[in-house]
């Protein structure tokens, strides 16, 4: 247990936690009657409420842990990723949202049972299944990090699957009680604390470094390094970069595309508006607020660098681990700094946002996953054996999916934990990869279905499989395992999303079924 924490940071905590459960009580009080109540809150979430919601999901623990890493291992590139997400954004509100609403769908994978079958439907939305399971057990390694160093000081392995499970379980209690509602609300309370919390440390931090701020901005400016990391825009020409402009404008907006749009995980939300407009006003709000947020977690890391790494401008008077090095895990450095130098009392707040910020990620998922299961798989299945079933029995099944996909996160994360370690890849990079393996298929599936009228349903099934494939076969240890060529390791994420698009929509492109157009 971290040494550091005082009786007031514990007692921040457990009040905390019991808004946490006070809130998924609360929203048990009205029992879904029906599995669209349950997973759409009946059409009726304030638009606003609902772009919180979204930009909460979407940062989540990555965001967290992740841009401070950033900030303190490169530059701002990353926040210049937001021009993909505001282009992806608008493609997403003006293409995809109004079919889903006029299809009046419960899982954005309807679609593609209008168009073809009820078994291509499932076929995309076990993709999901899959590519959810891997990026929200990712974000699950990554709260891990944060409470296994608050727990224990360490991130070991198994202080990691300690942690793991204590943060699935508290995410599991709150979706189970409240459904879809208690998710979109506890958001709002997570996305205000975490930041914050950030907020807090951000001027703290700017607080104990003793240097002027044009001495500050230079040094960051022109490091011994040669490192420029106040540097916004990256335009060049290198694949194996995911920061550049080249990149954000390709593979990181497809990847926001398939964020916003073919994610259930996030569209779930968008639909539980009243109409069209309103889901995407909320849409599009969540991508031009992300914006501070992301430069706020960024900025962070770039003080921890001044910090930890530049006692030239600390002063020779600071008696703070900023007058040596850090000697840590670069993953940790910002609990480092959150157990050892913040005071009493705003230790537990900035943990708190560092737990808020991945139980949003974590109940969000085992909502979103429980729909596709129920709606898509399980309750056809019962209707078509001809044992229909009443409404709130739908509910339940959806609240006992939420177990099994609780445990596929927890096995996920424990993986995760061994493959960041494989790759080194810095957070943010490692959250981000992860969710081009399903990504890739369901960007070229639906791109087939939007933009022409080709496809059936056995080219939709080789395209999944072959964006699926195609990205697994460009992984580090793949290559390594296989002996391929060392250049297959060389692309950026971003790049490896491109060329995984492009297979799959050629494949589904070669199947051509007009029995339903």
């Amino acid at each position: 247990m971290a040494s550091s924490f005082a009786l007031l940071d514990w007692l921040t905590i457990g009040g905390y936690v019991g808004l946490l459960v006070l809130m998924g009580w609360f929203f048990s009080r009205k029992k879904s009657e029906n599995s669209r109540d349950f997973f759409l809150g009946g059409n009726t979430m304030p638009y606003w409420v609902v772009a919180v919601s979204v930009l909460a999901t979407s940062q989540s623990a990555a965001t967290f842990l992740g841009g401070p890493d950033q900030g303190y291992r490169g530059n701002y590139t990353y926040l210049s990723t937001n021009i993909g997400t505001i282009l992806a954004a608008i493609f997403v509100a003006k293409v995809l949202i109004p079919k889903f609403y006029a299809l009046k769908v419960t899982t954005v994978y309807e679609l593609l049972g209008d168009r073809f079958n009820a078994n291509t439907m499932r076929a995309a939305g076990a993709m999901y299944l899959v590519g959810r399971v891997f990026a929200s057990g990712s974000r699950l390694f990554l709260a891990a990090i944060a409470v296994a160093m608050i727990l224990f000081s360490n991130i070991d392995a198994q202080s990691i699957v300690i942690a793991a499970f204590l943060m699935m379980a508290l995410g599991f209690l709150i979706t189970f009680l409240g459904g879809i509602n208690s998710v979109i609300w506890s958001d709002l309370i997570q996305f205000i604390i975490y930041v914050v919390s950030a907020a807090a440390v951000l001027f703290v931090l700017w607080q104990a470094i003793p240097a002027p701020a044009d001495e500050v901005f230079n040094a960051l400016r022109h490091t011994p390094e040669g490192q420029n990391k106040l540097q916004l825009f990256n335009f060049a020409f290198d694949f194996s970069q995911p920061f550049t402009m080249i990149s954000i404008v390709t593979g990181l907006t497809l990847l926001s595309i398939g964020s916003f749009g073919l994610d259930q995980d996030m569209t779930q939300r968008v639909l539980t508006c009243k109409d069209e407009k309103d889901g995407a006003r909320a849409l599009l709000i969540s991508a031009v607020v992300a914006i501070p947020v992301v430069w706020l977690f960024v900025s962070i890391g770039q003080l921890l660098y001044v910090f930890y790494d530049r006692p030239d401008l600390m002063g020779q008077g600071v008696a703070s681990a900023a007058t040596g090095s850090f000697d840590g895990e670069k993953i940790t450095i910002f609990m480092s700094y959150i157990l050892n130098e913040l005071p009493a009392g705003m230790r537990g707040l900035v943990t708190i946002g560092v737990v808020a910020a991945a139980v949003s990620t974590i109940n969000s998922g085992l909502n979103s996953m429980s729909s596709v299961i129920v709606e898509d798989f399980y309750k056809p299945w019962r209707e078509r054996r001809g044992a229909p079933a009443p409404d709130r029995h739908y509910v339940r099944a959806g609240q006992i999916s939420m177990g099994v996909v609780g445990i596929a996160l927890f096995l996920m994360a424990v993986l995760s934990f061994y493959w960041q370690r494989y790759t080194n890849m810095p957070l943010l990079n490692f959250a981000l990869s992860v969710m081009v393996f399903s990504y890739s298929g369901l960007l070229g599936v639906y791109f087939t279905v939007i933009f022409t009228k080709r496809g059936s349903h056995t080219s939709v099934l080789w395209a999944l499989a072959a964006g699926f494939a195609v990205t697994l076969m460009q992984q580090d240890y793949i290559v390594d395992s296989l002996h391929l060529p060392e250049s297959f390791k060389g692309l950026a994420f971003t790049w490896k999303l491109c060329i995984g698009t492009g297979v799959a929509f050629l494949v589904c492109l070669a199947g051509n079924d007009h029995k339903k157009t």
